[in-house]
């Protein structure tokens, strides 16, 4: 795909000046000028003399027959004279006028031109069905960091009465861009986060909002050093250590020689529940396994907020009371280190969401204090210990090892193994097995034993070969070979223009950063990247093939086939979203936001958000100075761009293929500071 200039500049400039001259090329105005109607008066003087004296004049058999007297023609000469001399003082009038008020006509005759051209400016909006849109005025501080369906602006006072954590659970009510019509400052100390692998490693202290209470526990994952500006996770801290043998030890305890072999026992994708800060998945990151945190929303000092500030991915999820949304028989391995879960509880239905997510022959790791043998002296402890290791033998796991805290079962591969069993929950029917919830109550039966995707870890291809998906294994998506490598290719194309596009963009339009001495972007420039659209998530495989260092949150829109699955067999990650409610993440966690044929997607959906409230959401997510690549039919890129305008983003439209039925929409949000 190429990409060639579009002759428009930023959006929400003003009508274009060719359009202003040729208005004022020619044609009257005004018919009134200083009080007068000389184009009237000059009319007027011609119908006196057509229909007046010139008229009798020009019949000369009259005089000839009436023999008028001497005093009557006289009269009527008298009225000639009176009559050209009335004429030649109105000429005198006319030409002294002109000389005299040349500056003013002409100020008042451009003044007129503006006018017209606003005018013709409100017709060609109005013609079109829009208002003269107007750039939407920042939010209030109470705003900063504002995560609709969890987050009660007007309760946000109150939070700090409450000593106990609150929970928060997921509630969307739609909120259109009446409800809230503005734009999310950032934080007044605001920086732009260090590039990965730095940002790895260090996050700006003001980036975040944190107490000092939150990572006072001393857990594992919780381990961070603050400083005056900054947060460290350096490797010189006991965190980083301790996370090594970490994941070290669970490798020992699958039966594996150390976690570099993770992907050889087919791991590639992990849930990691309760992330802390996002440590476990940082270190595993560099093992070639893709880890995702989810936890619950915070108040201060979010697990998720700080661990997508380093650069790794994370969600808002719970395990309180609804399926998450990703498909059945997704992850590896789901991980929980005193993630606050009480497994025990609810009959062990959280147990069996977790059955859900987990592959067959996949991985559960607990870690919890309940776990040592000092806290199973205390009998009440013994006993919830004794309810989840049953429910996990009920749901055909088995437990491979136990040291200290840490106990690591292994998911059955074999289906038989639930028509054996004496008790534990019911295999789904076919009308509870769905494949892919969104949000749906949790289900207290076993899923996915029907699905063609129920295939164990270990006969899986292991990655990076697996995010080429062979033809049975597309066949179970009902997708043929051919348009996969087609659309594999297509991307790989289309990426190579993304960063070709970008490098004037970046470095003419904006200062060099330090240590930028190459003219083209450089590899790490994104590392949180969200495609709205993702489809096959052929845009993160061209990523990754072109060696970039970003990460990429799928999103597979509900108003549109559902290849999640499909991702998630490549050995991505995403999640099923509705761009109507807000995702699912706190302000200001991503790099880059990529739509290719969403607005085309949204707009087949009657009655539902409008564009500016997509683009709203895009606002909050985006990080200053973060990019926005949309790629859809040309009306309605014309149409977006129109209502960038009230988001004050920086904007630059281009042809694709010298297709006029598409464009391409570049849009960098700028870095708007907080008022001192």
């Amino acid at each position: 795909m190429d990409f060639a200039d579009f002759p428009l500049g930023q959006a929400g400039g003003k009508m274009s000046r060719p359009l202003y001259r040729g208005l004022s090329g020619g044609g009257r105005v005004s018919d009134d000028i200083g009080g007068y109607k000389m184009f009237d008066q000059k009319y007027q003087v011609k119908d006196s003399l057509e229909n007046g004296f010139g008229h009798e004049a020009t019949s000369p058999g009259r005089g000839a027959r009436s023999r008028p007297s001497l005093t009557l023609l006289l009269l009527k000469l008298g009225l000639v004279l009176v009559t050209i001399l009335a004429l030649l003082g109105s000429l005198y009038w006319a030409v002294s006028i002109s000389n005299s008020s040349r500056h003013n006509i002409s100020h008042g005759y451009r003044r007129l031109q503006e006018q017209l051209v606003a005018d013709l400016s409100d017709i060609g909006e109005l013609s079109l069905g829009k208002a003269r849109l107007k750039e939407l005025e920042f939010c209030p501080p109470e705003y900063e960091n504002y995560v609709p369906c969890y987050y009660n602006i007007s309760e946000s006072l109150d939070l700090g009465d409450h000593e106990a954590p609150i929970e928060y659970e997921r509630q969307c009510v739609r909120e259109s861009a009446i409800d809230r019509d503005c734009l999310i400052l950032p934080p007044r100390n605001y920086r732009i986060p260090l590039r990965w692998p730095s940002g790895r490693d260090i996050i700006w202290k003001e980036n975040v909002k944190i107490t000092g209470q939150e990572f006072s526990s001393g857990s594992l994952t919780k381990r961070m050093m603050v400083e005056e500006e900054h947060i460290s996770f350096h490797s010189d801290s006991l965190m980083v250590d301790g996370v090594e043998d970490y994941s070290h030890q669970i490798a020992e305890m699958i039966g594996l020689r150390n976690e570099s072999n993770f992907n050889e026992a087919g791991v590639r994708t992990v849930l990691d529940i309760g992330c802390g800060f996002g440590s476990f998945g940082a270190h595993l990151f560099s093992k070639q396994l893709l880890t995702l945190c989810i936890a619950n929303y915070e108040v201060a000092g979010s697990q998720v907020q700080l661990t997508l500030e380093r650069g790794i991915p994370a969600m808002i999820g719970s395990f309180a009371s609804k399926q998450l949304p990703y498909p059945y028989l997704s992850f590896d391995m789901l991980h929980c280190a005193r993630c606050g879960i009480e497994w025990e509880k609810n009959d062990g239905i959280f147990l069996v969401e977790v059955d859900r997510l987990l592959r067959p022959g996949g991985y559960f790791v607990w870690t919890s204090l309940m776990n040592t043998h000092r806290s199973l002296r205390d009998k009440e402890n013994q006993r919830k210990w004794t309810s989840i290791r049953d429910f996990a033998e009920n749901l055909c796991w088995d437990m491979l090892s136990q040291q200290d805290e840490t106990i690591v079962w292994k998911k059955t591969s074999k289906k038989k193994c639930y028509s054996s069993r004496k008790s534990g929950p019911a295999v789904c029917g076919r009308s509870h097995d769905i494949e892919s919830p969104y949000y749906q109550p949790l289900n207290p039966c076993i899923a996915g034993t029907r699905s063609q995707r129920w295939v164990p870890i270990e006969y899986r291809t292991p990655w990076p070969t697996q995010a080429k998906l062979n033809s049975t294994e597309l066949d179970i998506h009902g997708v043929h070979l051919e348009y996969f490598a087609e659309d594999a290719a297509n991307w790989n194309s289309v990426v190579r223009n993304y960063w070709s596009l970008l490098s004037p963009l970046i470095f003419s339009d904006h200062p060099k950063r330090p240590g930028d001495e190459d003219p083209a972007p450089p590899f790490n420039m994104l590392r949180n990247v969200l495609d709205m659209n993702a489809r096959f998530g052929g845009f993160n495989a061209a990523l990754l093939d072109a060696g970039k260092s970003a990460w990429v949150m799928n999103v597979v829109p509900r108003s549109g086939p559902n290849y999640l699955p499909l991702i998630f067999d490549r050995g991505f990650i995403g999640v099923q979203h509705d761009w109507c409610e807000a995702f699912p993440t706190y302000p200001r966690t991503y790099d880059m936001m990529h739509a290719d044929g969403l607005l085309s997607l949204e707009k087949h959906q009657k009655h539902r958000c409008s564009m500016l409230d997509i683009f709203l959401e895009i606002d909050r997510i985006l990080r200053p100075e973060g990019w926005v690549i949309l790629h859809d039919s040309a009306p309605l890129i014309q149409e977006a761009r129109s209502v960038i305008t009230q988001l004050k983003w920086d904007t630059r439209m281009m042809e694709v293929n010298g297709n006029n039925d598409e464009k391409l929409l570049v849009c960098q949000k700028p870095f708007f500071m907080k008022q001192q």
